[in-house]
């Protein structure tokens, strides 16, 4: 196994792999020994989400390749391993890092965008011939289209429509 660069003696964020849905005990364990760690988290505060790690099972370390030491990440509570390319440990940019942080609540939590509409969903028509209409997601029909179910004279009729057309009603 080919050790850390001792030539790079800038700090750098290592991306750290994480055993199955225990990303939060591996911060936890990295930090608890000294190391700068980050788990950028995401959810929807609006709408009751619980924050989720962004990229399940993968957090960052802060590691300085000529003074840190990496073998205890090898052995650390939730950690699988150090990612690697072929004999090269992953380095993430630091302004990839930064925009992250910079993002986050004073909860390390980053809003994420409205999620998918799921099926059964009221949503109301915002553009188009049926602008001002309510309706109900039926199903997603690619990329672009959707198809929503709307109430006219009595009857259910399916309708095919742009995806950004419509908007959930909260």
């Amino acid at each position: 196994m080919k050790q850390p660069d001792p030539t790079i003696s800038a700090p750098a964020w290592y991306l750290v792999y994480a055993k199955p849905r225990q990303e939060r005990l591996a911060l936890e364990n990295l930090c608890r020994q000294g190391y700068t760690a980050y788990l950028p988290l995401i959810g929807n505060r609006r709408r009751g989400e619980r924050a989720e790690p962004m990229f399940p099972r993968y957090l960052f370390v802060r590691l300085t390749a000529a003074v840190d030491n990496f073998a205890p990440i090898r052995s650390t509570f939730g950690v699988s391993r150090l990612v690697k390319f072929g004999d090269r440990y992953a380095i993430l940019p630091d302004d990839f890092v930064t925009a992250l942080t910079e993002r986050a609540d004073s909860d390390g939590v980053i809003e994420s965008p409205a999620q998918e509409l799921m099926s059964g969903e009221r949503v109301v028509i915002s553009a188009g011939a049926l602008a001002g209409y309510e309706a109900i997601f039926s199903a997603g029909l690619g990329k672009q289209r959707i198809a929503v179910l709307l109430e006219i004279a009595g009857r259910t009729l399916r309708v095919d429509t742009a995806k950004d057309s419509v908007r959930r009603i909260d």
